[in-house]
């Protein structure tokens, strides 16, 4: 703010007395000279008066520290803004051509140094300062635009380590996009020859400092992405220059190449300045070099020690290789020794002789369950024997038969009771002739005879079913189910008695085999059995 007697000169301008208002100083704009200064004043002699006497006693260039409140910046370009303090307010203009050359982006709430001069506006009545110089105070602008715009590119993720790339270890094709008359190229190219003279350098001519170096730098990057399969393929890039002052490195810091080394398919390597300048470029880029010099080393081996690692690996790759064969040539030499090889039918012979074990197994096994089978049999026929289904089934159908000829009898004599009481009744109705009864009694004896039929009918079924179920009963218990199950009974031809034991049978003894189909007639020959095993 400007202070009520004097006026403080920021960076070296020193404290200017302010003199005492003299209105016969004043130039009163034309045609209104005659007023006199004791009668009154329109709105523009005031005004006039009040920009002469600003313009009189203050001095040209002013310093004013404040803070940013309402900053508009309008679409022609130009900055209209407020400073302000605890106690008072002061409005602002920057016409667009000093707002270009401002580095950094101002905000309200943010202390400034505006450097400039007070001016009337007389169609609003005010007076403004018309600044030609903002700078933050505490630091420099470039600082400060160099902290914003790490800010900004840090939220969008332009830093993040995950999506920087490794280095290619042998690489073939190098471009450098840097100053080609600086000192840092020439540096590079001596340190790139020295360590790795078989790679192929490709120099992209820009400008490193001055208006319109961000530009060519950002244009050169993407030229060489663009041209990459055109120029034989690049493996890597190294963007940097030599040593200098901030404003001298400052175009490492222009949001313009830091989206160009982002948007690089191919990895950078940023190297600017000294190891101690940092730039946007170097948080930006794949990998950071403290300077030219050691960007070139990091980016080429030293030939001598890839070809003594290779001679080393060539030397251990042969002693494997070597050791390799002569553990296989003494695997092989071992495996020609065994007895596989010596003799291979012995392998063969072996196989056989347990073939043969195995048959003679299997054989012992179908005798043996043979015999079980035969012994089985005879206990099933010597039960089928002691139940005698024959004459159980004999003795059921005799059951069988009485019982139906009782039913009959019971049926028939029931029958002749009912015929006889009906009979009864019917002489009973013919003498009594009684007309009213006679439906009632039709209808009574209808009912009698369905009951009847009804009754005889159920007996019948269930009687029916007793033989049927005794019937099935005699039927399982028979023999022939016992043959119907793939079972046989074998009898003497003459005798027709059971055959028990092989030991009662003869050579040339005539046999009946009794099938669930029907009976085979056979002769006993070799009874003993012994040509089987033979």
């Amino acid at each position: 703010m400007i202070a009520a007697d004097a006026v403080a000169r920021f960076n070296g301008v020193c404290t200017m007395a302010r003199k005492r208002f003299n209105p016969g100083l004043i130039r009163v704009p034309g045609g209104e000279g005659a007023a006199a200064p004791a009668g009154p004043l329109t709105v523009s002699q005031l005004t006039a008066l009040v920009k002469a006497a600003l313009e009189i006693h203050l001095p040209a260039t002013l310093h004013v520290l404040g803070q940013l409140s309402n900053f508009k910046r309008h679409s022609s370009g130009h900055w209209y803004f407020t400073l302000k303090d605890r106690e008072a307010e002061l409005g602002c203009v920057m016409w667009r051509s000093a707002a270009s050359g401002v580095k950094f982006a101002p905000a309200d709430g943010l202390e400034v140094i505006a450097t400039g001069g007070i001016e009337v506006f007389e169609r609003a009545g005010r007076y403004q300062l018309y600044v030609r110089k903002l700078e933050p105070r505490g630091v420099g602008a470039l600082e400060l635009a160099f902290r914003q715009l790490q800010e900004k590119l840090q939220r969008e993720g332009l830093f993040d380590p995950r999506r920087k790339r490794p280095l290619p270890a042998y690489p073939s094709r190098i471009a450098i996009v840097t100053s080609p008359t600086g000192a840092a190229i020439a540096d590079m190219l001596r340190t790139i020859q020295r360590r790795y003279p078989c790679v192929t350098v490709l120099v992209v001519p820009v400008r490193v400092q001055g208006p319109g170096a961000a530009e060519e730098i950002a244009g050169g990057v993407a030229r060489v992405n663009a041209r990459r399969e055109a120029l034989g393929g690049v493996d890597v890039m190294i963007v940097g220059r030599g040593g200098g002052s901030l404003e001298d490195l400052w175009a490492f810091n222009e949001e313009a190449v830091a989206r160009a080394i982002y948007a690089s398919r191919i990895p950078v390597v940023s190297a600017v300045g000294h190891e101690v300048d940092v730039t946007i470029s170097d948080l930006v880029a794949d990998v950071r070099a403290a300077t030219p010099t050691a960007a070139a080393e990091l980016v080429v081996p030293v030939l001598d020690e890839v070809l003594t690692d290779l001679t080393t690996r060539t030397l251990r790759l042969t002693r494997t290789a070597r050791q390799q064969v002569k553990l296989s040539e003494a695997q092989l030499v071992g495996l020609l020794h065994r007895r596989t090889f010596t003799d291979p039918l012995a392998v063969v012979r072996h196989r056989m002789q347990a073939t043969d074990e195995l048959w003679g197994r299997l054989q012992r096994g179908m005798l043996t369950k043979a015999h079980a089978l035969r012994a089985l049999l005879e206990r099933l026929h010597a039960i089928v024997q002691r139940i005698a289904p024959h004459a159980y089934l004999r003795q059921m159908y005799a059951r069988l038969h009485a019982g139906s000829g009782r039913l009959e009898r019971a049926v028939g004599r029931r029958m002749k009771v009912a015929e006889q009481r009906l009979g009864g009744t019917c002489a009973r109705v013919a003498r009594l002739s009684p007309q009213q009864a006679v439906p009632a009694s039709k209808r009574q004896l209808e009912q009698a005879e369905r009951a009847l039929q009804i009754a005889l009918r159920g007996r019948l079924d269930r009687v029916a079913g007793q033989v049927q179920a005794e019937a099935r009963r005699l039927e399982a218990l028979s023999y022939r189910s016992v043959l119907n199950r793939g079972f046989s009974i074998t009898r003497r031809k003459k005798t027709r008695t059971v055959v028990r034991s092989k030991s009662e049978l003869k050579d040339g003894e005539r046999l009946l085999t009794e099938l669930a189909d029907g009976e085979i007639e056979s002769e006993v020959h070799n009874q003993t059995q012994r040509e089987l095993f033979e």
